[in-house]
Order: structure tokens, then C-alpha cells, then sequence
């Protein structure tokens, strides 16, 4: 029996899955929608949750929280200056979890995990943004 034995461990070592809750959070508030494997996107549902938590909140000690645990400024002032505000009303139940079929190499199932009310023009814009100013610089 495995009883209060907490999370999916992934295969990974506390620090690789560490570091993959960190990079994966960071990417679902960036583009406000993922495409990931089943068991990934029902572990990082929490995390995230928490997150727009602090967000919501707004003080200085909720800041330095999501900081260290997002790792790049750029996700903590969109968590705090869009998403926060955005879900200010909601009590919870941000992030919804959609299957998307299996993948074509192993056959892992896959979900699509998003922001309930995300913007839709959210999802690829930093990389447009991105590919334009190397655009700009390479003329």
C-alpha cells in the first residue's frame, strides 16, 4: 500500500523536478497554456494554483515567495501585475487539465493544461516578439 506517500517522484531527483515545477510554471505564465504529459500537468496544477495565491495577495513577502520559487522576473510581474488581478474575484480553480490524446513516440498520454480564463493571444507572443527584434538586429 502506498498511503500518505505525497507526490509522482517522475523519475527524476528532488532537484531535476525542482527545477522542471520551476520551468514548466514559468512557461504556463508565459504562453497561459502548455501541452505536457497527463501525470506532469495533474503535479504542476498545485503549484500554480499556489502561485496565483500569491499574486492575489500582492505584498512584498508574496513576491519574494513566487521569486524564488519561479526563478525569472519576467514571470513573477506578469503573475503579480496580470494574473493576480485577473483572478482577484475567483476563490480558486484557475487552472483546468484537458486530455489530448497519446503521444506518437511512446504513447504517453498527453493534456493540455491552461488558465481558465486565459488570453488567447498570450500563448506564442513573447516568441514572436523575440523572432521580430532578431529579425531587426539581423538587417
Amino acid at each position: 500500500m502506498r498511503h500518505a506517500r505525497g507526490y509522482r517522484r517522475l523519475n527524476r531527483t528532488h532537484e531535476h523536478r525542482k527545477a522542471l515545477w520551476a520551468n514548466m510554471a514559468g512557461s504556463l505564465i508565459e504562453h497561459e497554456q502548455i501541452k505536457t504529459t497527463v501525470p506532469k500537468a495533474k503535479e504542476l496544477r498545485p503549484i500554480v494554483e499556489k502561485l496565483i495565491t500569491l499574486g492575489k495577495r500582492g505584498d512584498l513577502h508574496a513576491r519574494r515567495q513566487a521569486a524564488a520559487q519561479l526563478k525569472e522576473d519576467q514571470y513573477v510581474s506578469k503573475l503579480f501585475d496580470i494574473l493576480g488581478p485577473r483572478y482577484k474575484e475567483r476563490q480558486g480553480g484557475y487552472i483546468r487539465v484537458l486530455r489530448a490524446g497519446f503521444r506518437y513516440g511512446d504513447m504517453a498520454p498527453m493534456a493540455i493544461i491552461e488558465f481558465v480564463d486565459r488570453d488567447k493571444d498570450a500563448k506564442g507572443a513573447a516568441d514572436k516578439a523575440r523572432n521580430a527584434a532578431q529579425e531587426d538586429d539581423a538587417e
